[in-house]
């Protein structure tokens, strides 16, 4: 908590695999509920792995419920047209862009990646080191 608000970040991948239990188990609204602690939900890789028809669900009903009564951050390496990927119908990627980019602030950033970037240092510093 900084500043007084209280923000959960997680693997977008993992947490859809939490609430998969909830959901079968019919808790779903509970447990989403129970998101609503954190002043700010930040997601973290959306679309990193593939996702079946029930995560899609889960992650398509996690966005819609908590959008309008919460804060939600979302992280990702894809664009919107590629959110199909995530999503496994055209009407859930489309409601769930809809959702995501309504009243919000979208920042891209077109740079190397940090730990592509940094493991290529390491991997030079040890072929420096090995000539030496």
């Amino acid at each position: 908590m900084e500043a007084g608000h209280s923000v959960l970040f997680a693997s977008a991948y993992r947490l859809v695999q939490e609430l998969l239990a909830p959901k079968r188990d019919l808790h779903l609204p509970r447990w989403l509920r129970r998101l609503d602690t954190f002043d700010l939900l930040l997601l973290d890789d959306l679309g990193y792995l593939p996702q079946g028809n029930e995560e899609s669900e889960v992650l398509f009903t996690l966005i819609a419920e908590h959008y309008e009564r919460r804060s939600l951050g979302i992280t990702s390496n894809l664009v919107f047209s590629e959110w199909e990927r995530t999503f496994t119908n055209s009407m859930a990627t489309t409601a769930a862009i809809d959702r995501v980019v309504h009243d919000s602030a979208i920042l891209e950033f077109d740079v190397p990646s940090y730990r592509t970037g940094e493991a290529q240092e390491r991997s030079e510093a040890k072929e420096v080191y090995r000539q030496n």
